[in-house]
Formats: C-alpha cells, structure tokens, sequence
C-alpha cells in the first residue's frame, strides 16, 4: 500500500519530501539523529528523547518489529520519527506486531522515504534545530504556514520536561540477593533497564517523582541516592539541583547518569551548555581516565558539563576536590564527574545500555561498593 504524501520541514527552511509513516498529522520537535543500527524500540521507548524528532541514520528500520519485552518505559516518548526504508514485513520470532503499528496505535506521527543521510548532515552543519513532519491534510497546507509553525514552536534550550515522563507516584522494586538498603531514584525519565541493575545489586529501588522534596526523600531512610536519565535543559532544574545539593550535605553516596551527570555538575558548581548536535546512538568512544580503557558506549545528550578536563579542582559549590573522571574521544566533551571528597560520582552515557553495548554496566558494581563502603565507614 502506498502511503500518502508528507513532508519534513527544518526551521531553517530546509524541505524534504517522503511518506507518511505511523500515525498522519502534524508534529514538533528538536531533529536530533541517532546512530544505533539496531534497538530502535529502545529508543523511541527512552523518556529522554520526549520533544524530539528522531531521525535514524541506519538506512532499515523495523525488521525486528516489536515485542512486550523489550520497551523501557510506559510509552513512546518521540514526538516524530524518520526513517529512510522501513521495513515491508517483519521478520523476528520475538515481535508480536509491527514498529508501523505502534507508531500509529500511539498516534506517533512518522516519515520514511526520505535522504535521512542528507539530512544527518544538514544537523551536523547547521546543529540541531526545530522542524516540523506534516502529513494527510497537514502536507497541504502552505510551505510558508509549515515553517511558521515549525518556528513558533518551542526550543529545547530552557525547557523543563522531567514533570511530562517522571512518575506520579512513588513505586518500590524489591531486591535481588543480599539486601544492601533502601536507594532513591529520582525519576527524571528512567529508564527500565537501569532499575533492574540497580536491583540485582541488591537495592531496594524506590522510584520517587521529581517532584519530590528533600525531606520526603530522607524519610525512607534510603542508603543512597540515583538520578536518572531524562529530557530538557539542566540549567531549567534549579529544583533539582538544590534538592540534590541537600543529598551531598547529608554525605549520603550519589551516582547520576546521563541527564543525572549534568545535574550533579551543576550541583558542585560547574555550568552546563548546549552541544552543537548532541550524542546519540550506541557506538560513543569514551575514556575512563583512572584505568585508560576505552569503551563504547551508550549515549542520549544534548547538553554537557563545563568543567575542566584535565586536573582536580575545588568545587565552585564548597563540596570538595573535584575531577573529570571521562571523557569523550569523538569531541573531548565531559562524559564523568567524580568527587573526592564526598562519596558521588557520575557519568554522561547510558550504563544500563539496552539494547547494548555493555562495556560499562560495572559501573552499577562500582556504585553497589561504594554504598557499602560508605556504609560501613558510618557503622564504624
């Protein structure tokens, strides 16, 4: 069946022309492209990319369709989605419908059939920037009506997204083996994944709304404290910040990840900023600056800490010696924060990596044992 007409719309006033590809209308978003070949239900399943369109730059997407097992949260939280060749059938024992279908069923507005290489290069020029998918009666509106829509939009800079895909509600995970304590985890867009490591290593995961306060937090008498993964611009997140300041003065230990990495930099002190086209897909080299290892990694960013590489410093916020402990060998950007002086540290990629790599899930183990670490010293 051929689809109907569609059509991609930068705010710079770059055009493409494809078909329409899950549900047909109209959407908004920041275009950002991911490199991954495979996982894409992973991706669009990630809270972090809510206002978003993704664009995927493996040229086949679908194959595998998709299942009940595989997705990291409630939803899909892309606003849009863009793919070359979709694929026509699925082809996977594990899939119980089609990535068409789900897009469609959850009313995801798509477009295949475009040069999605172009494109990727047209962000990497120009860097991320709004754009608009129209289609069915949308695709006729004017090329002038499109881009004013597409410009009228929101930016990504100065928008706080954690209230649109934290929870409502706390929920608590039980622990798996030796119990090690109570652990909060502030969601900010966590996903799945990572709440299962958490697990296994012996937390009992309290997953609390990003709303929550300082002393709602410490009446569960957590052994630590986990910020997620999640969407928007840390320097919207003062709340966020300053509750997580609160958590460092109370000395109990703290691991961040990705969006998590960011709030913890703010939190000792250091700026953030937007990067030119952000890093996303699941082949990022990146240097552990303690062992000299290399590992590929997971990444989902827009935005980075500005600290410097090299060296320890004082945090600018009184919290300490601090160091990068990572970076990022494809542009030198901060991937890791480790402090010195109270039991934190953080890292900007994705460790829990569904669907893969998996070179850094030891850092769940590095967190478990500092935990217990810290735990013991206060027993003493």
């Amino acid at each position: 069946m051929t689809r109907p007409p569609a059509v991609l719309v930068l705010e710079d006033g770059t055009r493409f022309r494809g078909r329409a590809y899950g549900a047909e209308g109209r959407t908004v978003g920041e275009a950002v492209f991911a490199t991954g070949m495979s996982g894409y239900q992973e991706t669009l399943t990630d809270p972090s990319y809510a206002g978003q369109i993704v664009v995927m730059t493996a040229p086949h997407i679908g194959n595998t369709g998709m299942n009940d097992d595989d997705p990291e949260s409630r939803r899909i939280w892309v606003e849009g989605f863009v793919v070359r060749d979709p694929a026509r059938r699925v082809s996977n024992y594990r899939a119980t419908r089609s990535l068409d279908d789900d897009l469609e069923g959850q009313g995801i507005v798509g477009i295949s059939g475009i040069d999605t290489r172009a494109l990727t290069r047209r962000i990497r020029e120009g860097g991320a920037m709004r754009a608009g998918i129209f289609s069915g009666a949308d695709a006729e509106l004017s090329d002038d009506a499109q881009l004013a829509i597409v410009r009228s939009s929101a930016e990504m800079t100065g928008r706080n997204l954690s209230a649109e895909v934290s929870v409502d509600a706390p929920t608590v995970i039980p622990a798996e083996g030796e119990p090690i304590g109570r652990l909060a985890v502030l969601d900010l867009g966590v996903k799945q994944a990572t709440l299962r490591h958490l697990a296994q290593r012996g937390f009992e995961v309290h997953v609390m709304p990003q709303s929550v306060t300082l002393a709602q937090l410490l009446a569960i008498e957590p052994v630590a404290v986990f910020y997620s993964n999640g969407p928007g611009d840390p320097a919207a997140s003062d709340a966020h910040v300053a509750l997580l300041q609160g958590v460092l003065r109370e000395g109990l230990p703290f691991f961040g990840i990705c969006f998590g990495n960011q709030l913890l930099g703010r939190a000792l002190g250091f700026g953030t900023y937007k990067l030119p086209y952000g890093h996303r897909g699941i082949n990022q080299p990146v240097l552990d600056k303690a062992t000299g290892r290399i590992e590929i990694t997971a990444h989902n960013h827009g935005f980075a800490v500005d600290a410097p590489l090299e060296g320890v410093v004082e945090s600018p916020a009184g919290f300490g010696r601090v160091e990068v402990s990572h970076i990022g060998l494809n542009d030198q950007v901060v991937e890791g924060l480790r402090a010195l002086d109270i039991p934190a540290f953080s890292v900007q990629y994705h460790p829990e990596a569904a669907a893969g790599p998996h070179d850094s899930t030891s850092l769940f183990d590095r967190f478990r044992d500092l935990v217990v670490a810290t735990t013991r010293k206060a027993d003493a």
